[in-house]
């Protein structure tokens, strides 16, 4: 066990290079010159050449490529990011700690939306499989999962809040602004886990241990509850694992289509205002997200389940 996971651990520093390298790559092939936007976002009146290479100078931009990624990671190990284009009294890391407890606050009320509805309805299609719950449940997931994030948004915003006045249109500060933006999110991922639980439970219900445990005159409740369900979970749990980050990342339309102070809007308000660093570091952020949920819901997964323990 201990051998397999320093395994996963060492397979996992090589990604992260690789997002890193990646991450720098994609934003220095903008066509646009950083230093030049530098200027134009501090509001520099007359921008001459003298002033552009004076900026790059400032910003290190005329050393090897290779030798700025060195620096770029290592200032990154050390969670020095640089500063905002758009603000240079303020530091990225700053940005970043100042939106991000918003979006960890809506993602994980959006990921409880998904535990709470998707685990009984998921369950509740595939014990009345073709009965007319099942049938409506399975419209509505058809539905849902191909409406956009934004239109979901626009369209509970002038239902609930405008129509109906229940819950604010827009911003924070209480858990009423954060219901209709989480629920947004999450209706996404909630049709999917209803979609996958149910089809889990259906092929579970095929195999032998079922019948054997009728044989044995187990209650019906028992055998759904703690052996068909509960074998279903397994296969669950890494794409859970996956879709927290895809939450996070996932949040960026919908922030903004509620005026939601977190990442997403930040990250918006960067690309117009051209904050390369940023940007940058969102990107960045997310992708570690992605592959450290990746490898820890991989371990969790390989501690639950005997049967890959066995094949290895």
């Amino acid at each position: 066990m201990k051998a397999y996971i320093f395994k996963r651990i060492l397979t996992t520093i090589p990604l992260l290079l690789c997002v890193s390298f990646l991450c720098f790559v994609f934003i220095n092939l903008i066509p646009s010159d950083p230093a030049e936007v530098a200027l134009r976002v501090r509001q520099t009146p007359v921008i001459t050449e003298e002033a552009i290479e004076e900026v790059r100078e400032e910003l290190r931009l005329n050393d090897p490529y290779f030798v700025r990624y060195i620096r770029w990671l290592g200032d990154c190990l050390t969670l020095d990011f640089g500063v905002s284009y758009t603000n240079p009294s303020r530091t990225v890391l700053g940005e970043i700690s100042r939106c991000l407890p918003a979006t960890v606050w809506l993602a994980g009320a959006s990921l409880l939306f998904v535990i709470i509805l998707s685990l009984p309805i998921g369950f509740l299609c595939a014990v009345y499989q073709n009965s007319w719950f099942d049938k409506l449940m399975r419209a509505l997931i058809f539905m849902t999962t191909a409406m956009p994030a934004y239109w979901i948004g626009l369209l509970l915003i002038w239902l609930v809040s405008i129509q109906w006045d229940l819950l604010p249109t827009s911003g924070s500060g209480s858990i009423r602004h954060m219901i209709l933006p989480a629920f947004t999110v999450s209706l996404t991922y909630i049709s999917t886990y209803i979609r996958l639980i149910r089809n889990n439970m259906l092929e579970n219900m095929k195999e032998d241990y079922v019948l054997y445990a009728k044989v044995r005159g187990l209650k019906q409740k028992n055998i759904l509850v703690r052996h068909i369900l509960k074998n279903s979970l397994h296969t669950c749990i890494v794409a859970i694992g996956m879709s927290i980050p895809q939450l996070i990342a996932g949040t960026i339309v919908v922030e903004n289509v509620f005026a939601w102070p977190g990442l997403g809007k930040l990250c918006i308000e960067s690309i117009f205002n051209r904050d390369y660093p940023v940007i940058q570091i969102y990107v960045l952020l997310i992708g570690t997200l992605f592959v450290i949920f990746n490898l820890l819901f991989d371990i969790i997964q390989y501690l639950a389940d005997p049967r890959l323990r066995g094949e290895r």
